[in-house]
């Protein structure tokens, strides 16, 4: 089904995105994406035209990517700590080879307009929304530690962002652990921020390669300028948010001023760089803190799935 969907998506983003998809060479590279994602970063920041072939292909998780990328069916993915977590479990052919360092005031728990819950601590027995085995797994667990409580201490609802919109909206929630667009859209209809996750995730989006793709020369190196391209370009996000941001909500069909409050309030302006002892450091604390509450069977060495010699971003630390 996974490789379905990929191949439906990779059509679409080649479609959608010719510029990238004409750029001609004897090299292909399958290069995941999330929708309006990188293809669409690099057009703007007029890093598009490769001298090889990129095959894009959107996917809604990183845990569909990382499955892709298992199967030898993508070259290039990236997502959060949580997917590679569960493939140091499952023994996953994948390497991580660079990190972008990403906005973590987009993850956040809310609760309703008019709420009286001021504090983590007084989600005590009340109804909370999350997403099972997403970074809001994590940091919802993480919260309630530091608050002396437990996930067994709150009634958990898991439902998808759209379902959780919807049942916070109705007021079937009294908190909702949630991320991307679906926080300013809540804040403008009401919702008041309990909590970021600001302390508590790294904002780290480590990418990945499949195996074995360190040993074709010509791919490898695709992937490494590839990586560089988008060390150069992200940039231009924090440089241009009124052109990102209107080239995303024609893309995404959200509105600009939902875009524009996401990028208005990041932690930190978005980076691509190279791997380092914190980024190793960050994936083990995801990985024992999903051992520890049961989400995978046991604890797990992440460090052998990182390879710090793969890419080379320019120098970056």
């Amino acid at each position: 089904m996974t490789t379905a969907v990929t191949r439906r998506a990779g059509l679409l983003g080649a479609l959608s995105l010719p510029a990238v998809a004409r750029a001609q060479g004897p090299v292909t590279l399958r290069v995941a994406q999330y929708k309006a994602g990188d293809a669409l970063l690099l057009r703007l920041a007029g890093l598009a035209d490769t001298p090889y072939r990129v095959e894009w292909s959107e996917f809604g998780s990183g845990n569909l990517m990382l499955e892709a990328a298992n199967a030898g069916a993508l070259d290039l993915a990236y997502g959060s700590e949580v997917p590679p977590t569960f493939a140091a479990v499952s023994g996953a052919r994948v390497r991580l080879v660079a990190v972008i360092r990403g906005d973590v005031n987009e993850q956040v728990v809310l609760v309703p307009q008019g709420s009286a819950i001021r504090d983590v601590a007084g989600l005590r027995g009340k109804r909370v929304g999350y997403v099972r085995a997403t970074t809001t797994h994590y940091y919802l667990s993480r919260m309630l530690a530091e608050a002396g409580l437990s996930l067994a201490d709150v009634q958990l609802v898991n439902l998808t962002p759209s379902d959780g919109q919807a049942a916070f909206r109705a007021g079937a929630l009294d908190a909702w652990a949630i991320y991307g667009y679906s926080v300013p859209v809540a804040r403008q209809g009401g919702a008041r921020v309990l909590r970021t996750a600001e302390g508590i995730l790294s904002g780290n989006y480590p990418y990945f390669i499949r195996a074995g793709l360190a040993e074709e020369p010509a791919r490898a190196e695709a992937a490494r300028d590839l990586l560089d391209r988008l060390r150069r370009a992200l940039p231009f996000i924090a440089e241009r948010p009124a052109e990102y941001a209107a080239a995303q909500a024609a893309a995404l069909n959200v509105p600009e001023a939902t875009i524009r409050a996401l990028l208005d309030n990041v932690s930190q302006p978005r980076s691509l760089v190279a791997v380092d002892d914190a980024a190793i450091a960050s994936h083990q604390a995801v990985a024992d803190e999903f051992a520890r509450i049961g989400v995978i069977p046991r604890r797990v060495e992440v460090a052998p799935l990182w390879d710090r010699g793969f890419a080379r971003l320019g120098g970056a630390a």
